[in-house]
């Protein structure tokens, strides 16, 4: 007999592919599997329009054009050419600081950790001890060298939803670029993607029950120009020559449904997670959790970032493997056991940090014994 695995409570991390999704992208590696380039026969012309197809349905959802739809391996490369891809335009124009948060994920962090060494200058912004940032201190950081400003919409360890509109009804016609990674937000919170204002968002599918290996980084025209991105990789004249080489149709195409899914039935998947929340909070409220962020000031429905006052994070995840996969931070800095940036921005206490677990969770997962959850801590602190 299989021995019964754990509910999976890290959906921040990952998703499972949607069968709707997984059987389209099934069908295009092993039927439809010609080239979006080969427009000389009805295998390359099948394949071109389905990216076609899925350019239209993620442009549907984003409220932009088509060609404003540049298709990337996923969101950390989409931040790193919004990010990167503006460097030669600023130092061309003097434009050589950026504002970004402390809280950034790390595929925004460290490209700009880069451009700081060739001479730029990064001005992070500090959140406040739940994990929030304000519009007015990211637009009292701004100046009129000022290439950038890059805030995520949600942060991907506490949930906590970025005023990202504020800075874009903030930030005048002529100013810095606006970047946001809505890794964590896309098909979610879409509606707030839409400002015009906002010049570059990045998304990955595989946050949206989509393929990994796949995302877009939308570039929207400002006064009818395209924001001044180079491309970082050679090599031929793909996704309008910002990123050459071959276009994965299947991860493409699986994108493309995922968003349109996603937008479908926003609604009530938003409902199901937040019924697994209040589940959870109301299980866990024994326990004295230390909750980080404020549903009053907006977090996502399906992430809870908890410190549990007696537990270490490690000692929590080593007791639960068994009853659930759970994380104690970002999926994309696993390999590193340094003390997360985000709960340290916030300057909490370090034991607060050091007990501090990610539980994460979508409308696919099943009922979750929150109370014997709940009895297993109560007991680990015994």
């Amino acid at each position: 007999m299989p021995i019964p695995r754990p509910t999976y409570l890290d959906c921040a991390a990952t998703t499972a592919v949607d069968t709707r999704v997984a059987d389209l992208v099934l069908r295009l590696f092993t039927e439809e599997f010609g080239n979006a380039g080969s427009r000389t026969h009805v295998f390359g012309l099948e394949a071109h329009r389905a990216v076609g197809e899925a350019r239209e349905r993620i442009a549907k959802a984003l409220a932009c054009s088509t060609d404003e739809v540049v298709f990337t391996s996923g969101a950390t490369e989409s931040d790193n050419l919004a990010i990167l891809g503006l460097s030669a335009w600023g130092i061309e124009t003097g434009r050589r600081h950026v504002v970004t948060t402390a809280i950034e994920h790390k595929a925004v962090l460290e490209p700009l950790a880069y451009l700081a060494s060739q001479g730029f200058e990064v001005t992070h912004v500090q959140p406040d001890r739940q994990g929030y940032v304000t519009a007015s201190d990211v637009l009292a950081a701004v100046r009129p060298d000022t290439m950038l400003v890059s805030v995520m919409h949600a942060n991907n360890e506490t949930g906590a939803l970025q005023p990202i509109t504020a800075i874009a009804d903030g930030l005048s016609d002529g100013g810095p670029f606006l970047h946001v990674d809505a890794a964590q937000t896309f098909g979610r919170k879409t509606l707030d993607l839409h400002h015009r204002r906002i010049d570059l968002v990045s998304l990955s599918a595989h946050k949206v029950f989509g393929p990994k290996g796949v995302g877009a980084l939308i570039a929207r025209r400002r006064g009818g120009s395209r924001p001044r991105l180079r491309p970082l990789q050679f090599g031929g004249g793909q996704e309008r020559g910002l990123r050459p080489g071959t276009q994965p149709v299947p991860l493409i195409a699986g994108f493309g449904l995922a968003a349109e899914l996603a937008e479908r039935e926003c609604q009530n998947r938003a409902a199901i997670c937040q019924r697994i929340r209040n589940e959870a909070l109301a299980a866990l409220a024994t326990l004295q959790p230390i909750i980080h962020g404020d549903e009053r000031r907006g977090v996502l429905p399906n992430i809870l970032s908890v410190a549990l006052p007696g537990l270490d994070s490690e000692a929590v995840m080593v007791a639960l493997k068994g009853v659930a996969a759970i994380s104690n931070g970002s999926a994309c800095t696993s390999s590193s056991y340094e003390p997360s940036h985000v709960l340290a921005a916030m300057e909490l206490p370090d034991d607060v940090i050091a007990g501090t677990v990610r539980m994460s969770w979508s409308h696919h997962t099943p009922p979750v014994d929150w109370p014997g959850i709940t009895r297993i801590l109560d007991d680990l602190r015994l």
